[in-house]
């Protein structure tokens, strides 16, 4: 069940996630861009791979860890996504806020209208030490700033990635591998990612 509003985020109710969906409801969902920057002073940030029988956009490139607030749940609550789904157990406030993102996407017989709560997360374990959640995901990936931003800009057509969870250890990613946006925020999360890093204090996307 989720709590459902209009678009001003006034709440209207509750009703089933599926209904909120077939529907284009609004609701809430939760963010969080694990980032960090390695000894050679490169900047990276985590990505997941959908799992194949995901019910939007299956086998897409998204953020690290994300989900559906449950009816009622605080936003402090939320944060168990990053637990459920990458095995991370930060405190609420290790979490990074950079604003609210409103998100509008139709998949098929979907509409998926969304107020996202954006958080960043600093944290450089190494990507093969991830206890993900294979039921929801199929691997991961981490995604140098630098080569990303020119990914994203056209710069290049394709970069090579660390990865887990694929049939290599390095894999070949493009543009086609990402949930396509309109608002273009991938980049801005690379570039609030170095932001970030450099010591910037007050950011939001």
């Amino acid at each position: 069940m989720l709590d459902i509003y209009d678009e001003n985020m006034t709440h209207l109710g509750i009703k089933p996630r599926a209904d909120v969906h077939r529907d284009g409801d609004w609701h809430k969902v939760f963010h969080c861009w694990v980032i960090y920057r390695d000894h050679d002073d490169q900047d990276w940030v985590i990505l997941q791979k959908r799992a194949p029988d995901k019910d939007t956009f299956p086998n897409y490139l998204d953020v690290s860890a994300a989900g559906h607030y449950s009816a009622g749940e605080s936003l402090q609550e939320a944060k168990r996504e990053l637990e459920e789904e990458l095995g991370l157990s930060p405190r609420f406030d290790e979490l990074i806020p950079i604003g609210k993102r409103i998100g509008v996407a139709r998949y098929e017989n979907i509409v998926d209208r969304q107020f996202a709560d954006v958080f960043l997360y600093e944290c450089n374990q190494p990507l093969q030490d991830y206890n993900y959640q294979e039921d929801e995901i199929s691997g991961l990936i981490a995604l140098n700033v630098e080569q990303g931003l020119r990914l994203c800009t056209g710069e290049v057509d394709s970069i090579t990635v660390p990865a887990v969870g694929y049939d290599e250890n390095l894999v070949t990613i493009t543009l086609d591998d990402f949930i396509p946006t309109i608002d273009h925020y991938m980049e801005k999360i690379l570039l609030l990612t170095t932001r970030y890093l450099n010591g910037e204090t007050y950011l939001f996307i």
